[in-house]
């Protein structure tokens, strides 16, 4: 996890608020490290993460992590941590025989109905089961807007989105973290990515939107984070949302992030 933008947030892994959805998005830049953050953050705040993995692999996360002073594999064994790997689960589905079995996680690859029940599913089963000794529930997804491209609506997502909070922040008290890209893959705008997007942040507790500097690329300054804040804390500006916002640089290092509020660094004028 990243000091500085605890800090930033007023949190810490002995005092953090529950029952909130945070909403992660990027646009010519990559918000990737601020899930690595979650994801580290969470785990040593002793909650049980479920974990849905889209567009990584276990091994990329956990050498992350590995920088970040956590074990991701150790969270696994002692039950902490629930790993859902969609590369390696995609990949099963759509090389299996036997297509009878409508159970799967990942049912919808197959399917022509491309709901999520299945994948609600396993979040449902794995935020509600035994929580053994660990903290309130946390659900972290990077990334949902790649279902996109595999055929799923902006409006079955909105629908799992909502679902999950129901389940995990009203009824469990525990956190959602959502990563979803502000662009496709080409850089440009797409309606379907700008609902899920739009949806998602009028639902979110905070958004954090990364982009790149105006200016281009600097070696010193990676870009900016815009903090978006709704509801009973801090309230913030973002997609068409009228709010107090604030606005950070930052620079990534190799075992963390600097944060500078913009105009502070000497790097970008």
């Amino acid at each position: 996890m990243f000091p500085e933008l605890n800090s930033i947030l007023n949190t810490s892994p002995d005092h953090f608020p529950r029952g909130e959805f945070t909403l992660v998005s990027d646009r010519q830049a990559d918000a990737s490290f601020l899930i690595h953050h979650f994801l580290s953050f969470y785990l040593r705040a002793g909650c049980k993460v479920c974990f849905l993995g889209l567009v990584q692999s276990f091994s990329h996360y956990s050498a992350v992590s590995q920088r970040l002073g956590v074990n991701l594999a150790q969270a696994k064994e002692k039950g902490q941590l629930v790993f859902l790997e969609g590369l390696k689960e995609t990949l099963s589905i759509l090389l299996r025989e036997n297509r009878g079995s409508d159970t799967d996680t990942l049912s919808f690859l197959r399917s022509p109905c491309t709901d999520l029940r299945g994948l609600f599913g396993f979040v449902r089963g794995c935020v509600r089961g035994e929580q053994g000794p660990w903290g309130p529930p946390v659900l972290i997804v990077d990334d949902l807007s790649v279902m996109l491209s595999l055929g799923v609506s902006a409006d079955a997502l909105l629908d799992f989105s909502h679902y999950c909070q129901a389940t995990v922040c009203s009824e469990l008290q525990g956190n959602v973290v959502m990563l979803t890209r502000g662009e496709d893959e080409e850089g440009e705008d797409d309606e379907d990515l700008g609902r899920l997007l739009t949806g998602l942040a009028h639902s979110c507790h905070l958004a954090l939107r990364v982009r790149g500097l105006a200016t281009g690329y600097c070696k010193d300054i990676h870009g900016e984070v815009e903090l978006c804040w709704r509801g009973g804390r801090t309230s913030v500006n973002f997609s068409g949302l009228t709010d107090h916002r604030r606005v950070y640089q930052y620079k990534i290092q190799d075992k963390g992030v600097s944060f500078f509020a913009r105009g502070t660094s000497s790097a970008v004028l």
